[in-house]
């Protein structure tokens, strides 16, 4: 059992240091430094976790990882039963262990008057020892059943569901319509965040497992859909919400105004030596970022690698606290103003900051942002305040206001499946949707959300498609697709 006295013999958290600001602007690689041999930190940071009566970072996190066990192997060196329990939950901690916002820390109980234990850094730092001593492997399935399934994308969802059903002994095929593996791990995500080498050394392992890839292939253009379900005997569709929330103001159709994916997607491709002729450039531009999440964070970080002259991020709401708030209490996930990697590299925030015109020069490319401050109405509305518009310079505009909902026309009219209101994929309680044999996971019938819910969808997805072909599954399913995230 843990240490009962360890959050009281280590009260401070301890964190890997980050490499120089002006280090690593001059590369892609990851902003944190090396990590060093033994990091003798580590397991006095796995010895403040209290092994809580009931750990509530368990409901801070939708993959039910078993926090406080593998904390307490960490803290008495057992990197083999670390990993081991770490991928009893999780396929792929080394993707969460660096994307993730981490809810589980907002849940932890220590964190009620001391900072939360390093959930996140000790659950990265688990894989990154298990690969480096050979302890991941492939896991090839005993026996074949001699059903075949087709996930279509290939972000965290589908590579979970993916997993999972070739594990189980199922022939599984995944089919991304970009030139490479990943979804937005593969080219969203900046390799300053997620290098590739971490997605790479997992898809080894998937092929190895007997898990089939196929790239460069649109299914609905490509490939039919109905054509995809006669082939399949099951379909998951993980396509991700990919179609960005728009900015309907004046201007918008100017040249060097973009939405956030059409920025990061060739940056990411560049970066791969894959680089797209005619892809948006922020070298020696003023660039504005319009959005200020994970994605705006992204657009920041890249703009500056690329030699951006000057860098602005607009948030059209107010400057979020810097410690937890009343109407947000522990264990709740709050909304709170943090810094990341990208912002601690340079550039400006401003809040309360309403677009109401993109500014045109004589060539019809952007020249500036006409931009007021943001009020309040009584009904909760936000709307632009008379009297206060001004001018920022911009050359280059980045829409990262987040995804509104998943790409359906072709699906829609292909296979006649039902979607929400919201325009998402209608699917049941078994992640099933309206038409036979047809299943959808993570953001495609969920909305945007966390990476942290696309794996665990994924695997409640495959516990739903395993179910369907066999009549029974021992595969595990960590939530329902109607679960709705404990937050504020």
């Amino acid at each position: 059992m843990a240490d009962p006295r360890g959050f009281l013999k280590v009260r401070e958290r301890e964190l890997p240091p980050s490499r120089p600001v002006e280090v690593r602007l001059h590369d892609w690689k990851d902003t944190h430094a090396l990590r060093e041999d033994g990091q003798p930190y580590l397991k006095e940071q796995a010895g403040r976790c209290m092994d809580c009566g009931i750990p509530f970072c368990h409901q801070g996190c939708p993959l039910g990882n078993l926090i406080p066990e593998w904390n307490d192997l960490v803290r008495t060196g057992q990197w083999a039963d670390a990993i081991e329990r770490l991928h009893a939950t999780n396929n792929f901690p080394e993707f969460t262990g660096r994307v993730c916002p981490a809810p589980c820390e907002s849940s932890c109980v220590l964190g009620i008057n001391q900072p939360a234990v390093t959930i996140k850094n000790i659950e990265v730092s688990i894989i990154d020892e298990a690969f480096e001593r050979g302890l991941v492997v492939p896991q090839v399935p005993q026996r074949l059943t001699g059903s075949t399934v087709a996930v279509i994308g290939s972000g965290p969802a589908g590579l979970a569901a993916a997993q999972q059903l070739t594990r189980t002994g199922h022939t599984v095929v995944v089919y991304e319509r970009d030139d490479a593996i990943g979804g937005l791990l593969r080219y969203g995500i900046p390799d300053f965040k997620l290098e590739k080498v971490h997605v790479d050394r997992r898809l080894a392992q998937m092929e190895a497992e007997g898990t089939r890839f196929r790239t460069g292939v649109e299914i609905g253009k490509d490939i039919t859909w109905d054509a995809l379900r006669r082939r399949f005997d099951a379909v998951v569709v993980a396509t991700g919400a990919t179609v960005p929330r728009e900015l309907p103001v004046p201007g918008r159709d100017l040249d060097g105004v973009h939405f956030a994916m059409d920025f990061l997607t060739p940056a990411g491709k560049a970066v791969a030596g894959r680089p797209v002729e005619g892809a948006p450039s922020a070298q020696g531009k003023h660039v504005i970022v319009i959005g200020g999440g994970d994605t705006g964070s992204d657009c920041v970080g890249t703009s500056l690698r690329q030699g951006a002259a000057s860098v602005t991020t607009l948030a059209i709401g107010k400057r979020p606290p810097s410690e937890r708030p009343a109407h947000q209490p522990w264990p709740t996930d709050p909304i709170l103003f943090e810094v990341s990697s990208s912002y601690e590299e340079g550039g400006e925030r401003r809040f309360l900051a309403s677009t109401v015109e993109f500014v045109a020069n004589e060539d019809g490319a952007v020249r500036a942002l006409k931009v007021a401050e943001t009020e309040y109405l009584e009904d909760g509305r936000r709307v632009p305040k008379a009297g206060t518009e001004h001018e920022i310079p911009a050359d280059l505009v980045l829409i990262a206001m987040g995804f509104t909902g998943p790409e359906t026309p072709e699906l829609v009219t292909q296979t006649g499946v039902a979607t929400t209101s919201r325009g998402l994929v209608e699917r049941g309680d078994d992640y099933a949707s309206t038409v036979p044999g047809l299943f959808v996971a993570g953001d495609a019938g969920r909305g945007q959300s966390l990476i942290v819910w696309a794996i665990a969808e994924g695997r409640a997805a495959a516990a739903a498609v395993d179910t369907y072909l066999q009549g029974t599954t021992e595969l595990p399913a960590p939530v329902g697709p109607r679960t709705v995230a404990l937050r504020g």
